[in-house]
């Protein structure tokens, strides 16, 4: 028997390894064919794109928000993996009382990520293919702690436009940013994913601004438009405004260690004067 008690606090017992699964978030649908149990997904929603390969022949069973219910009932999963926010609760719950087993995710922290991709493992009897994976998640993170700088540059990271919304530090981008060495200057808001004005960045004057690739697609030329706070705000000044790969941000799994590096190295890359604050 296998017990694995998910995000939410259910408990999930399974009598041995998942064989029909069908995932409902992308990120983790990425984890399971890195694991090997690839060939167990028997169902993946309609943003569930990586591998590019791989998933071509899935069955597709909607979008992450608008699940085709009866479609994921017809594949006979053994196991549903969905997520707390990407997945609208009532589908889980009708799937539940339908009589599936669904393990809900919720991953906010570089750990919380970490236990996600061991229960993953557990559940998928993958836990010798993880390993290496989970280590090298593991290993970034020392590596990045012990080269961070002692003065954390002040990051900004938009994540929408019209209008501009931001992360607090209860998200996992807010989590990747500060184990990536940087304070994220919306880290304080009450709002999980605040609304904000370019004003508000301005007074809060940071260093580095960093523009994903998802949700919000951004792109080389809407650098300019954030040159309206003036030269008073370091990243202008410095011309440090950087597009990245929006999933190093937001996918869970085993990216995160190509993440932590990456952003580290775009962190420190130019080490704060003297005289700009510290953390």
């Amino acid at each position: 028997m296998i017990e694995r008690v998910d995000d939410l606090g259910e408990l999930m017992q399974l009598p041995g390894p998942a064989h029909r699964i069908v995932c409902l978030v992308p990120s983790i649908t990425e984890t399971l064919f890195a694991f090997g149990a690839g060939p167990g997904v028997v169902g993946i929603t309609d943003y569930c794109v990586l591998p590019l390969q791989e998933v071509q022949a899935k069955t597709k069973i909607g979008g992450t928000k608008n699940l085709a219910v009866e479609k994921i009932l017809s594949l006979g999963p053994d196991l549903v993996i969905a997520n707390a926010e990407e997945n609208r609760k009532h589908q889980i719950e009708t799937l539940r009382a339908a009589g599936v087993k669904v393990f809900v995710t919720f991953p906010k922290t570089v750990d919380a990520c970490l236990k996600m991709m061991r229960d993953v493992a557990a559940l998928t009897g993958t836990e010798a293919a993880a390993a290496p994976v989970l280590h090298s998640v593991e290993q970034a993170r020392n590596d990045v702690r012990s080269s961070t700088l002692a003065s954390l540059p002040a990051v900004f990271c938009p994540i929408w436009k019209n209008p501009y919304m931001s992360i607090n530090h209860d998200t996992f981008v807010g989590c990747i940013i500060r184990e990536a060495g940087a304070r994220n200057i919306f880290a304080d808001s009450a709002d999980r994913y605040p609304q904000i004005t370019l004003a508000e960045v301005a007074r809060r004057k940071p260093d580095i601004i960093i523009l994903p690739t998802e949700p919000y697609h951004f792109v080389e030329f809407e650098k300019m438009e954030f040159e309206v706070m003036g030269q008073e705000v370091p990243a202008i000044r410095n011309r440090r405004i950087h597009i990245v790969e929006g999933e190093l941000l937001s996918w869970y799994g085993p990216r995160v260690s190509r993440a932590l590096i990456t952003l580290s190295e775009l962190f420190c890359a130019e080490p704060l004067r003297s005289e700009e604050r510290k953390e």
